[in-house]
């Protein structure tokens, strides 16, 4: 079977140099081994658990984010780096960004409370805690890829995780935090949701993140926007909304 690969050495001017290999694996991770232990010794990527749950080894192939230990492979797939992050050789991109985001976003347990904790407290904060931080959804992200101080999908699903978390005396740092270049600039496209491998709806916890935050007083700057613009007065098209 044969794969292409995207190479990119900056100390070799590979970029974007696609090559192709002809393997026996169809497990795209295993085919990776196989290439850097019988074929090309200098081919490099990441990878931990082997078992998807390390999040280590996404990469795209055919443009959609997969993590390469549960992907199966087809004639003639092509496989590159993850999206929307800077490449440090073929596979392996830089993770950096994944903590600045996180801090940012003030995803953290500043003070406890002293609430008792229930199951159905823990099972309120389940899903968004299986989040492996391997940057899919960061790479699908078309508002990310134009805006790198957007706070993006993990970092929000990983914010809804803390602002529901009764061990936190108060997530009100957190849903301030989120405001600018957060939860108003995601355009809902579910293209986050679609490829994250645990199943997680980063969309529809941002959407949640939005309601919480109305119930804080905030509000989405995008609609006063559209508002000044429409510009509509009522009264000269003849119809005035406070007479009877």
């Amino acid at each position: 079977m044969k794969i292409n690969i995207k190479r990119f050495n900056k100390n070799y001017d590979l970029a974007s140099k696609k090559v192709e290999y002809d393997v026996n694996k169809t497990n795209l991770l295993q085919s990776l081994f196989e290439i850097k232990t019988k074929i090309d010794t200098t081919l490099t990527f990441r990878c931990g658990c082997k078992s998807g749950v390390c999040g280590s080894c996404a990469v795209r192939v055919n443009g959609v984010e997969k993590l390469a230990c549960k992907t199966t492979i087809e004639e003639n797939d092509v496989v590159e780096a993850i999206s929307n992050t800077s490449i440090i050789r073929d596979l392996v991109v830089d993770v950096s960004h994944e903590t600045l985001l996180l801090k940012n976003s003030k995803t953290f347990i500043e003070e406890n409370s002293t609430n008792n904790i229930t199951q159905k407290d823990i099972q309120l904060i389940d899903v968004q805690s299986n989040c492996i931080l391997c940057s899919s959804c960061h790479s699908s992200c078309p508002v990310y890829s134009v805006n790198k101080d957007f706070l993006g999908p993990f970092a929000l699903s990983r914010a809804l995780r803390y602002v529901n978390d009764k061990k936190i005396h108060s997530g009100s740092k957190i849903i301030d935090s989120i405001q600018d270049n957060g939860i108003w600039d995601c355009t809902l496209c579910s293209a986050c949701t679609l490829v994250c491998p645990q199943n997680i709806d980063p969309k529809n916890d941002i959407m949640q993140l939005q309601n919480i935050s109305v119930q804080h007083g905030y509000e989405n700057p995008n609609m006063k926007a559209f508002d000044s613009n429409m510009g509509f007065d009522m009264s000269d098209m003849g119809f005035d909304p406070n007479s009877f």
